[in-house]
């Protein structure tokens, strides 16, 4: 056990550590002098001057890279050029919206995914399976951009029901900040429900064909038993496998979803980097998603081994 979790780290590490390299280079290779594209066209020639000096890109490129991750491993991830404000206050601010609103997807996907999948595969062919398989179709081919919209023109537009756009703090109460996530929430996870409850359907029918299922029901094992006893357990790291790559795609549906509903999270300000080059926003988050993208791998990775002991070894 203590090897296999010595492996994971080890590959963890080597991960970032190639990750870190290309990031830092992403802005220094790119064709153009940085500071010019950072500039803008109108950008007189002391402008760019002083943004080579203020991003350091005067130095040797060995001389960046060092100082750019002992500057990270530190907590300093640099300067907005336009806000003037330290980039990680900055995110810090975005990442209440951006956590409630992927922590209240990946609930709704797997506690909905998964029941979905279970129940289609336990009356396979019945009409629950049968709405999957259209449920899955729709997920898969809308985009989380119209679903986002046709929610808000349906629910808020024409029902009142819900509020269209922005976000409330939930120090302003649970209430109000749960309520400007429902829509939010439904039309992101509207993809991830399809995708897990396919994934859980194929994973359930396949170990409810195995000898050792009908040994269980011969031997008069109640459904319940049979279910989540040992089908579930055993066709549990495909399920696993899918949630985390879910979890991680969802950074990327996040920023998407965050301008639909027009809540400022770190998505917007990816956004918002990106229309303005401000280029240490945009390396910063970066470095940071992807560090917590090989994290949830290696959650992943390491939680195999509660499932099957056999991974481990």
């Amino acid at each position: 056990m203590a090897g296999f979790i010595f492996r994971r780290l080890v590959s963890t590490i080597a991960v970032m550590a190639m990750v870190g390299i290309f990031v830092f280079l992403l802005l220094r290779l790119a064709p153009g002098d940085p500071a010019a594209m950072i500039a803008g066209r109108s950008a007189t020639a002391e402008m760019i001057a002083g943004i080579r000096e203020k991003l350091g890109l005067n130095d040797p490129m060995p001389v960046q890279f060092i100082r750019w991750v002992r500057d990270m491993l530190g907590g300093d991830f640099g300067t907005s050029i336009f806000a003037g404000r330290p980039v990680l206050e900055l995110i810090s601010q975005r990442l209440e919206p951006t956590l409630s609103l992927s922590i209240l997807t990946m609930i709704l996907s797997v506690t909905v995914g998964v029941s979905f999948g279970i129940l289609a595969a336990w009356r396979t062919g019945g009409l629950v399976d049968r709405l999957l398989a259209a449920f899955s179709a729709l997920g898969y081919s809308v985009p989380v951009f119209v679903i986002g919209y046709f929610f808000i023109y349906f629910f808020a537009f024409r029902m009142h029901w819900l509020p269209v756009q922005g976000y409330v703090p939930i120090e302003g109460g649970f209430r109000p900040w749960f309520v400007h996530l429902i829509l939010p929430t439904v039309a992101l996870g509207f993809g991830y429900i399809a995708f897990i409850a396919r994934v859980t359907r194929a994973s359930m029918l396949e170990v409810l064909s195995e000898d050792y299922m009908r040994t269980a029901a011969a031997k008069g094992a109640s459904s319940y038993a049979m279910l989540f006893h040992h089908a579930l357990k055993n066709a549990g790291v495909p399920i696993l496998t899918v949630i985390g790559i879910s979890f991680a795609y969802l950074i990327g549906g996040v920023v998407l979803t965050e301008t639909v509903f027009n809540i400022p999270g770190i998505g917007r300000l990816v956004v918002d980097a990106i229309n303005n080059r401000d280029y240490p926003i945009i390396q910063s988050v970066l470095i940071l998603t992807s560090g917590l993208y090989v994290l949830i791998n290696l959650t992943v990775d390491l939680a195999y081994t509660l499932i099957d002991p056999r991974i481990r070894y």
